[in-house]
């Protein structure tokens, strides 16, 4: 539903909310990163709380980085988070082609219909003239932008240059006047016009630029808010004056987008995450287990709040309370430990067998489970389900908390075993192996009691000391499932089988 506040008008202007539209522009370079994807929610987000139309559109037109295997893992990623997009590929919509790559005969008419309004012009300056009047205008204390030389050549001038081989660049000539604008996020922010200085559109080569295309495909796809990460906000000033030569030029009309810049995501080090640290990608916390609920949730909160001191919420929820001007300006820390936090929240709000079922995939690749798993394994993964749920943080913990059960022998943890499948511990490990060996009923209750009796109270050892060897010896870890149950599970040959391999190991 459209927000009521009374910051609406600010936010929408005179558009009716199912007017919005805004755009994801991603880069097919390497895998999703967390700072990409919270970028994506937040547009996301927005068009859904207004009832407005979600873009997806590929900027690829890097030929050197973008790949086609990059490009289908950008699509599968934002699918399986539940960000689905309205228009863009594999959609369609009004304003195709989605991919930049397939649209250079539009960015070309659009040059030249700049150059023929006075709005853009050729530039033949070297880069080594570049250089030298750049270091010229520090050493004097000026702006060291582009200095405007090209932007009134004689026909005499142009004739040299190309007579001399140079191939021009297409510059915009930003107007002289400061540029203001009301950011969504920051507020109010000016540029004076010496510190904007005209700008590249076309490479030499006729490659389109970034600073052309982004703008031409917003004003042409009818995009009215651009939410995007501070580290374009420079871009924005140069920008502006563009939309409206698009308009003058009958590339576009309506009103001009409103722009918001989220904030950085920092990473370890109060660094900028980027895309090429390793705790950054999308990739791993996939692999790791994290569920797709978790990963929005905890990106949601990444300069946002929902209200209050709460930090669990469906993407529901966020839609529903979503406010941009509520984005807090300032950098934001990747916690991991907050993000486990989240979705161990979000494990534990499954069913049972909801979470068995996710957990199937991971215990495969940890070559715990089969393939094709019997029903009596699935079974065995089902009733041993609830005794994990309240300890995980992501699915790939299964392996290391469950595998015990489906194995003829446990992976031991040496460094474990070491400390805990001592000469000390012998006493404990006899004592069990008699107490289980024929007890009538192999049920949790009567396991508790039956080792209580043996180890508490007749060896008089303490619980840890008591109860440390055995979950060593039936699960090769320190830390299991709950010990009797697990057992209950285990069942009583495989688990006196692995105390007496504990005792002969310890006995040698």
């Amino acid at each position: 539903m459209p927000s009521t506040s009374g910051h609406t008008d600010a936010v929408l202007g005179d558009l009716g909310p199912e007017d919005v539209r805004v755009r994801f522009s991603p880069s097919p370079t390497g895998n999703p990163h967390v700072g990409l994807v919270r970028t994506a929610l937040f547009n996301w987000a927005f068009a859904r709380h207004y009832g407005g139309t979600f873009v997806l559109r590929i900027e690829d037109t890097d030929v050197t980085r973008d790949s086609e295997e990059s490009y289908q893992a950008l699509l599968e990623a934002f699918q399986w988070l539940g960000l689905t997009w309205d228009e863009g590929p594999e959609k369609g919509g009004d304003y195709g082609p989605y991919r930049q790559s397939l649209r250079f005969d539009i960015y070309t008419d659009v040059v030249r219909r700049l150059m023929e309004a006075g709005y853009a012009y050729h530039c033949y300056c070297s880069q080594n003239e570049l250089d030298e009047r750049r270091q010229a205008a520090r050493a004097a204390g000026r702006p060291s932008g582009y200095d405007g030389h090209c932007r009134a050549l004689t026909p005499d001038q142009v004739a040299a240059f190309k007579a001399a081989g140079r191939d021009p660049v297409v510059r915009f000539r930003m107007p002289d006047r400061s540029i203001s604008f009301v950011d969504l996020v920051r507020g109010e922010l000016s540029f004076d016009a010496e510190n904007v200085a005209d700008y590249v559109l076309v490479r030499a080569n006729g490659h389109p630029l970034y600073p052309l295309v982004n703008p031409v495909d917003d004003a042409m796809m009818g995009i009215t808010h651009v939410l995007r990460g501070e580290d374009l906000l420079s871009s924005t000033p140069r920008q502006i004056p563009l939309h409206e030569a698009l308009r003058e030029i009958g590339v576009a009309s309506g009103p001009l987008p409103r722009f918001g810049h989220l904030p950085f995501v920092m990473g370890e080090g109060n660094r900028k995450l980027s895309k090429r640290e390793p705790e950054s990608s999308l990739r791993l916390y996939r692999d790791r287990g994290f569920l797709p609920e978790g990963i929005v949730n905890y990106l949601a909160l990444l300069g946002w709040s929902i209200g209050g001191d709460r930090e669990f919420f469906s993407l529901d929820e966020m839609v529903e309370a979503f406010d941009i001007t509520r984005v807090n300006p300032n950098p934001a820390r990747f916690d991991l430990k907050k993000a486990e936090a989240i979705n161990g929240m979000w494990l534990r709000r499954l069913e049972p067998d909801d979470l068995a079922t996710r957990m199937v995939p991971y215990l495969q690749a940890g070559g715990v489970l089969p393939e094709a798993p019997s029903d009596e394994q699935l079974a065995l993964l089902n009733a041993a389900t609830p005794l994990v749920q309240e300890r995980m943080v992501a699915l790939d913990e299964s392996v290391g908390m469950l595998g015990f059960l489906f194995v003829d022998e446990p992976e031991m943890d040496e460094a474990a075993a070491a400390n805990v499948l001592t000469p000390d511990a012998l006493s404990a490990l006899d004592e069990a192996f008699k107490a289980l060996v024929d007890l009538g009923e192999w049920t949790t209750p009567a396991i508790e009691e039956a080792l209580r009796t043996s180890l508490i109270d007749g060896l008089g050892l303490k619980p840890r000391v008591a109860f440390g060897p055995i979950r060593v010896a039936v699960s090769g870890r320190r830390v299991s499932p709950p010990l009797f149950e697990s057992l209950e599970l285990l069942g009583r040959e495989r688990t006196l089988a692995r105390l007496d391999a504990a005792i002969a190991r310890i006995s040698g």
